[in-house]
């Protein structure tokens, strides 16, 4: 009995954790570089935060994985400070509980090829739809190799997703379609 007791500790503590850490990215921005002046990825930026990015990394692109929303005021303020710094913008609207059919990885990644760069993309926390196009960058387009794709979709960046039970699974899912156009998975 005092075993399990000491899991079921062990276990809320680790969730605290978990959440914790999730909330601690959301208050930095979750902000991180993928490959040096050439992809950065966050959780929805601000027109404070897009000065800064465009200042610090030379941000020229941004990629609003969210879609358009015009008359909302993240989106608008967005859409304004980029025009305001002549940076690029791009709406590919995903929604982290449907997977990416095939058509939509080779639409997501002539996106991510052709903007200019530094690119920063972008969805609401910056953990699940911004983990799979990183990932997807990575993989397809940098060819690192599968380990340092997967890396961009994990818990490093808020991504904790469990199969049949987290609605961004399907974020896990959609990579495992990337990895068999890769041959990652043969």
């Amino acid at each position: 009995m005092r075993k399990l007791a000491y899991l079921g500790v062990a276990l809320i503590a680790l969730a605290l954790s978990a959440y914790g850490y999730s909330q601690f990215l959301q208050i930095t921005g979750n902000v991180h570089t993928v490959v040096e002046g050439e992809l950065y990825r966050a959780a929805q930026v601000d027109p404070k935060r897009i000065r800064e990015l465009h200042e610090k990394d030379g941000i020229r692109s941004i990629l609003n994985l969210r879609g358009p929303d015009p008359g909302e005021a993240w989106y608008d303020n967005e859409l304004r400070t980029s025009e305001e710094l002549g940076i690029t913008h791009a709406n590919f609207p995903m929604k982290s509980s449907r997977e990416l059919t095939r058509t939509d990885i080779e639409t997501l990644v002539s996106l991510m090829r052709d903007l200019p760069k530094p690119l920063l993309i972008h969805c609401e926390h910056g953990a699940d739809r911004t983990g799979l196009a990183a990932a997807i960058y990575v993989g397809m387009i940098k060819g690192a190799g599968e380990e340092a794709a997967e890396m961009q979709l994990s818990p490093i960046y808020g991504h904790f997703a469990l199969p049949y039970v987290s609605r961004t699974y399907a974020m896990d899912e959609s990579w495992e379609t990337v990895e068999s156009v890769l041959g990652f998975d043969s």
